[in-house]
């Protein structure tokens, strides 16, 4: 179909309205298979100008502080943000020049608009996939797409209401099924498979929370899900250890990861517990830019317990990060409060 020139300027979502708007026409007052009018479009029909122009009303200030009225703003200024940005990624993956989006930007524009819109009695907006794909597919390149978009809108809210009321809600549906098909196809899945059960697990866990709740708690779902992965991730690797380089007679080096937490603690101590008697460790800070307290002070316990087991310890780069150097002087404190005298300098 797209092959066909015509078809580059009439899109199949004009189409389909168009269908549903004839198809409905035909069948009412023949069968029992015309929609109702609660299934179409409704939009408030005025006879002339002065009429559209009082459709727009200004707000209540007296309510501006209630408690109902902060918590409804603060819930759609997080959804719509949400919508926003997520439409934002989907975007530009669809623009043939895969451009980015700077979404600062587009979240104060969206406020902004959002303020105004407010003011003269008008719904929150968002930026929204389905029109953002249609731009993309109508061969729309640039920022003026959108613009032109809204302004056509505008007209047609304006004049022809009466025209977009004969359409049924059912084709729009139907276009939103097949955009949504079209950003989430089972290629995708697959592709998520492909990554692991880390990608793939927050990423349907999002999609079904989605779907049986709402915006807001799907997204929280799968954050809540993704961080467990990251908090899991951390807690099994808090440290690298190379055993093909690894060679009898040589020194074990530990080389500590860039961000070493509490959570590493238990595992980091097993680690230690483990090095065998009369071995030579050398643990590596160098590209480590924050180590947690409780896992610095069981280092210096291993430091001070390893000449009774004749291990050489050599620790490289807790000077050289800021992160490291502040942790070893709370470490250096905590010493100090506990025993009363001024501790031995550490030898790094």
């Amino acid at each position: 179909i797209k092959r066909i020139p015509i078809f580059q300027i009439i899109q199949g979502p004009l189409i389909v309205v168009v269908l549903g708007i004839v198809l409905n026409l035909l069948l009412q007052g023949q069968t029992n298979m015309a929609i109702a009018p609660e299934h179409l479009v409704s939009l408030p029909v005025v006879e002339n100008l002065s009429g559209f122009v009082n459709l727009f009303t200004l707000p209540d200030f007296s309510q501006v502080l209630s408690g109902p009225v902060l918590i409804t703003g603060a819930t759609i200024a997080v959804v719509a943000s949400l919508e926003t940005l997520l439409s934002v990624e989907a975007t530009d993956k669809l623009d043939p020049y895969k451009r980015i989006t700077p979404t600062n930007r587009e979240l104060k524009a969206q406020g902004v608009g959002n303020l105004i819109s407010g003011m003269i009695g008008g719904l929150p907006i968002t930026q929204v996939i389905v029109r953002s794909s249609a731009n993309v597919q109508s061969g729309g390149r640039t920022k003026a797409s959108a613009i032109i978009h809204g302004l056509i809108l505008l007209a047609c809210v304006a004049s022809i209401p009466a025209v977009l009321n004969l359409i049924p809600l059912a084709s729009l549906a139907a276009i939103l099924l097949l955009v949504g098909y079209k950003l989430a196809k089972p290629s995708l899945f697959r592709q998520m498979w492909a990554l692991g059960h880390a990608q793939f697990v927050p990423f349907v866990v999002t999609i079904v929370g989605i779907v049986l709740t709402d915006l807001l708690m799907g997204i929280g779902m799968g954050l809540a899900v993704a961080i467990f992965y990251i908090l899991y991730g951390s807690y099994k690797r808090p440290y690298f250890f190379h055993p093909e380089e690894f060679a009898p007679g040589q020194p074990i080096r530990l080389e500590l990861s860039e961000e070493v937490t509490f959570l590493n603690k238990a595992s980091i101590m097993q680690t230690l517990n483990h090095i065998p008697d009369d071995a030579k460790v050398i643990i590596d800070a160098k590209k480590t830019a924050h180590i947690d307290l409780d896992v610095l002070e069981i280092i210096e316990d291993f430091r001070k317990n390893a000449s009774y087991r004749g291990v050489e310890i050599e620790m490289i780069g807790m000077e050289n990060t800021t992160g490291v150097k502040n942790s070893v002087k709370e470490l250096q404190q905590r010493l100090v409060e506990e025993s009363g005298r001024k501790p031995e300098k550490a030898k790094v």
